[in-house]
């Protein structure tokens, strides 16, 4: 492989390697799995993964910055080379995104949400997200993400487990501001994904041609075949869930509780969209309790436990998550396409194990993590 300008430019046998290569200076890939960046579809930079998420929203805008960027470096150690970030406070995310793509800060590349959307006192409204009401105030709320530089909308159309007083089954947007959000969005040409679990919610969003379900835990077995003809994603978030109910001692009682109730339902909507031959892409919710960031290979392994193979796994943080991020330059290894890859000492489609020791990490042909063994 041949790398120049962070691109790849030529893939194939060594001995017919073009000119230019023998002036280039060599990584040997021997004995290595090479596979595209990792993608992860749902993070939450502003937030470390303390165990109080509600009281992580408590912190000043030039803090929570700091915290993004350390948060946001964090990923590149597990090879994941692109993260879209679906809520934080004001539009830090955005900026963030911005001081990366600039190179003024080391990160991967970063598709920001801004806030993300609520209904007045939603799921949300008192950590990452802007409470707007009725389909005017919905599509006002998208023209300011997207004024401050988001590239994903994201709206919470359900109840969640991390807010006290509000049910994880709520149903909380009308199908008219699902469908204003949906709308608005694609007219500005970025993605909208919804947080929802509860099943109305959940089908408001797939009939309105959201383009992920965030959780999806009461995802029904007609909602999934749906999901399959108009190729809406799930991203289930199995570690945001783990790391909730799986430390009672310190987080908040009530998450903990309904933590438990969507786990009830969580494996086998997953499994839904499995048979009804619809996709996944991967997300860890990174940022939620007990769930730092950089757990895509944690996430991953989840997933094949759940039922998914090897490789669709792998294609749920690269391929997968690529085509719903839009980002057609990522995902992949494709001449002309951006050179963000990962090696791996052991074959990942053997033992999906394998993600969770990358020995180097490139992003635009430039190693920013783990070691490349020069010629």
């Amino acid at each position: 492989m041949l790398i120049s300008d962070g691109r790849i430019r030529w893939v194939g046998a060594h001995a017919r390697a073009p000119r230019e290569a023998r002036s280039a200076r060599e990584v040997r890939g021997a004995d290595r799995w090479l596979t595209p960046g990792l993608i992860d579809c749902h993070v939450h930079l502003c937030f470390d993964g303390g165990p109080d998420f509600v009281a992580e929203a408590r912190v000043s805008e030039p803090y929570a910055a700091i915290k993004c960027v350390g948060n946001a470096e964090r990923h590149l150690a597990a090879g994941v080379t692109t993260v879209r970030d679906l809520g934080g406070l004001g539009a830090v995310v955005c900026e963030v995104a911005r001081a990366i793509a600039d190179g003024r800060v080391q990160g991967p590349r970063v598709v920001a949400s801004g806030q993300a959307l609520t209904i007045s006192g939603g799921h949300g409204w008192n950590s990452f997200a802007r409470q707007v009401d009725g389909p005017d105030g919905v599509r006002l709320a998208v023209r300011e993400q997207i004024r401050s530089g988001a590239r994903s909308i994201k709206i919470v159309a359900t109840g969640g487990v991390l807010t006290p007083g509000v049910s994880f089954d709520f149903t909380a947007f009308t199908r008219e501001e699902v469908d204003a959000a949906v709308h608005e969005a694609h007219k500005w040409g970025v993605p909208i994904a919804a947080h929802a679990i509860g099943r109305t919610g959940i089908d408001h969003c797939v009939r309105a041609g959201i383009d992920s379900i965030e959780h999806g835990a009461q995802i029904s077995a007609a909602t999934a075949r749906a999901m399959k003809e108009r190729g809406i994603f799930q991203v289930p978030t199995i570690s945001a869930l783990r790391g909730i109910v799986d430390h009672p001692e310190d987080v908040p009682s009530y998450a903990v509780e309904k933590g438990l109730r969507v786990l009830e339902f969580a494996r086998d909507a997953f499994r839904r969209v499995i048979r009804a031959g619809a996709r996944h892409a991967c997300g860890t919710d990174a940022g939620t309790p007990h769930n730092p960031h950089g757990g895509v290979p944690l996430e991953l392994a989840r997933m094949v436990e759940w039922g998914l193979s090897p490789l669709k796994a792998m294609q749920s943080a690269t391929s997968n998550a690529a085509e719903l991020l839009r980002l057609p330059d990522v995902g992949s290894v494709t001449v002309g396409g951006a050179a963000d890859l990962v090696l791996f000492g052991r074959d990942p489609l053997e033992d999906i194990s394998a993600v969770a020791d990358p020995t180097a990490v490139f992003l635009g042909g430039t190693l920013v993590a783990g070691r490349a063994r020069p010629s």
